[in-house]
């Protein structure tokens, strides 16, 4: 499934609207974002109600790309300074309230990272099906100073698209900040993205506002999430039509 061009469907860069406040104080304190559990999430006044949609997110990637430093910074969680191989799988908890365009309705989006180190995924053969289990959406990243973990992308995406197209594949350059040892060149971008039709979006540097730096990513998630069940709720309706004899 391709992904829609930022602001088809939800307004981009609410986070910076005045309207958007009420909703984005619920996942910030102290100008620091909040750090919600399993069983935790935003608590809303009566009046300003919304609903939230679960999704499950896969993070995919060589080991050593970024991938447990990726959502640290999407939750606002530390960022580890010592990069360490992740044993396991590892779960992170995000909130991100969006608006949508055509009616002003706000949602909180859910987003349950999953994070496996790629040596564990080689060494235990149940955890890649537990991580594709139900998984709504996959990030796969590579890194600007890595070529080979750029050049592994081609292996990585066929692996999720062999049993369902209905999948948001978004792609993530980490380390970006690091011009200085880039090793992947603008072109090979550019080129990558005209072959898969996939675009690439940046992550790196400090931490700012603890927004601005996650917004891109986060809004790209939620408003393909949110393009996909539009198009599977559209495709049931369909179907239900066909089964009970309304289409022609």
């Amino acid at each position: 499934m391709s992904l829609v061009p930022p602001g088809a469907f939800i307004v981009p860069d609410w986070h910076r609207c005045k309207d958007s406040k009420e909703y984005f104080n619920k996942i910030i304190h102290k100008k620091n974002r909040k750090n919600f559990g399993l069983l935790e999430s935003p608590a809303m006044p009566p009046h300003a109600a919304v609903d939230t949609l679960d999704y499950k997110i896969f993070i995919s990637g060589k080991s050593g790309v970024g991938k447990t430093a990726l959502a640290a910074r999407l939750a606002g969680l530390n960022i580890p300074n010592v990069h360490h191989e992740t044993t396991g799988i590892q779960t992170t908890v995000v909130y991100w309230p969006v608006k949508l365009r055509e009616n002003g309705r706000v949602l909180f989006f859910r987003l349950q990272l999953w994070d496996c180190g790629e040596n564990a995924l080689r060494r235990f053969d149940h955890l890649l099906p537990s991580c594709k289990e139900q998984v709504d959406a996959v990030l796969f990243l590579f890194s600007f100073t890595d070529r080979a973990s750029f050049q592994d992308l081609s292996n990585q995406i066929p692996k999720w698209t062999e049993s369902t197209d209905c999948l948001v594949k978004v792609v993530v350059g980490t380390k970006f900040d690091l011009f200085m040892h880039c090793d992947v060149a603008e072109r090979d971008v550019r080129k990558f993205q005209e072959t898969w039709r996939l675009p690439v979006l940046h992550s790196g540097g400090e931490v700012s506002d603890g927004l601005g730096d996650v917004a891109p990513i986060l809004n790209c998630l939620a408003e393909n999430l949110w393009h996909q069940d539009c198009v599977r709720a559209g495709a049931a309706g369909r179907e239900q039509q066909h089964e009970t004899g309304t289409l022609p």
